[in-house]
């Protein structure tokens, strides 16, 4: 994985040209393959939904060092390893009052501890507006009404159970 910023526009040149966001989430896995998930009870646009631990770079950053630090934020663990990419997208989200265009990259990763807890990041949850978390099976993922971020969420996840990541790009 690159060390080097990557550097890029700070407005997108798609369609209204909203500001970019660059952002870096983690896919992270137990023992039984649940997946940790954050809820976020955003009004609109993004509304209430369940996203993969992570948030934007920081100046200079580039995406596998904001996706660690990210997650110790997000779980306080710091034991961490980030395993490969597994998949990059564009979204038009709000983000501090405003609309913008988010870049992210999404990296997978493992713990060894099954259903891991997290404690002693409720203020930095509070701060970000991390309204719970919680270990997702596959099964709950792809049967849920609520909202999950990446929509195919259940589709990476598949693929990765199935030894097929890599250097998928949507």
């Amino acid at each position: 994985m690159s060390t080097m910023p990557v550097r890029e526009p700070a407005r997108d040149p798609g369609p209204g040209g909203l500001p970019l966001r660059r952002a870096a989430r983690v896919l992270l896995l137990d023992p039984a393959d649940r997946v940790l998930l954050m809820r976020y009870d955003d009004g609109p646009p993004n509304g209430s939904h369940w996203t993969t631990p992570g948030g934007g770079l920081n100046p200079g950053e580039d995406h596998p060092a904001a996706a660690r630090r990210e997650l110790a934020e997000e779980t306080g663990w710091t034991d961490i390893e980030l395993l490969g990419e597994l998949q990059r997208r564009a979204l038009t989200m709000e983000y501090e009052g405003r609309l913008v265009r988010q870049r992210e990259r999404l990296y997978l990763a493992r713990t060894g501890y099954p259903a891991r807890e997290i404690r002693g990041v409720a203020a930095m949850h509070a701060a970000d507006g991390i309204a719970a978390w919680r270990w997702w099976t596959l099964a709950e993922i792809e049967s849920t009404g609520e909202q999950i971020w990446p929509a195919d969420l259940a589709a990476v996840i598949t693929r990765v159970l199935a030894g097929q990541y890599g250097a998928d790009r949507t």
